[in-house]
């Protein structure tokens, strides 16, 4: 039973914590970096690494839009990927990768290192609310990732669910309903304020919190005060402290 002293103000009704995954959970820009390097020593490629995982990254966002547009069919995380990867590797003098080296370097999205403090922040705060994906990430990668990473997250939620990407508030209701709660019931955790806005305007509460080596959209990190948030924190054992866990 949850003890309601210990219950954040104005928060008591929270019942589940939703996360997002790259840069908020997992470090994708060492993860990706490293991947492609060991694969490009293996191709024959030597390029500036975190420029490649750093232009590939910033290609995610105008295919989502692609998809949102219409432009696209529902395309998922990884396709998405795939499908900029080889314009990339064109921009930093990497085409030395075979197609099945591309391939391969597609799930490197699989294999990305949590932030140390992930793991047993998401255990302190399991004891007490449900903690759950909620990626822009399709299914299997986000599963995969999740085993590698040994993270215990009790629920893996996708975009790939709802057929929508964040922002849209087709995905945080979504999130929402599939854990059978209102809206208000869940709290999504994330690195980006761009993501708490959306979601606090589906209805959801939000907890920033501050990831400074996070390359966003913008090319630099969120940093913190975000007064706008229910919650801010330093790193997920800050925000098991601030929750009562």
């Amino acid at each position: 039973m949850r003890d309601r002293d210990t219950t954040p103000k104005g928060l008591s009704e929270v019942r589940a914590l939703t996360f997002d995954v790259f840069g908020t959970t997992v470090d994708w820009l060492s993860g990706v970096a490293g991947e492609a390097r060991r694969l490009g020593g293996l191709n024959g490629v030597d390029v500036d690494w975190k420029r490649l995982a750093g232009a590939w990254r910033a290609l995610y966002m105008p295919s989502m839009d692609r998809v949102r547009r219409g432009e696209l069919p529902w395309t998922n995380f990884d396709r998405l990927h795939r499908m900029s990867l080889d314009q990339v590797l064109r921009e930093v003098g990497a085409e030395g990768f075979d197609p099945a080296a591309r391939e391969e370097l597609t799930r490197a999205w699989e294999r990305l290192p949590a932030w140390p403090d992930s793991a047993p922040g998401l255990e302190r705060l399991a004891s007490r609310y449900t903690v759950a994906t909620l990626s822009n990430g399709n299914r299997a990668q986000q599963t995969a990732l999740v085993q590698f990473a040994q993270l215990p997250f009790q629920r893996i939620l996708s975009a790939e669910d709802f057929h929508h990407y964040k922002p849209d508030p087709e995905v945080y209701l979504g999130a929402a309903s599939a854990l059978g709660l209102a809206p208000g019931q869940v709290m999504m955790v994330a690195a980006h304020k761009t993501d708490l806005r959306a979601a606090q305007a589906a209805g959801l509460h939000a907890a920033f919190v501050e990831r400074p080596l996070e390359k966003g959209p913008g090319g630099s990190a969120d940093l913190l005060p975000d007064p706008q948030s229910d919650v801010q924190a330093t790193d997920f054992m800050d925000l098991a402290d601030k929750m009562g866990c």
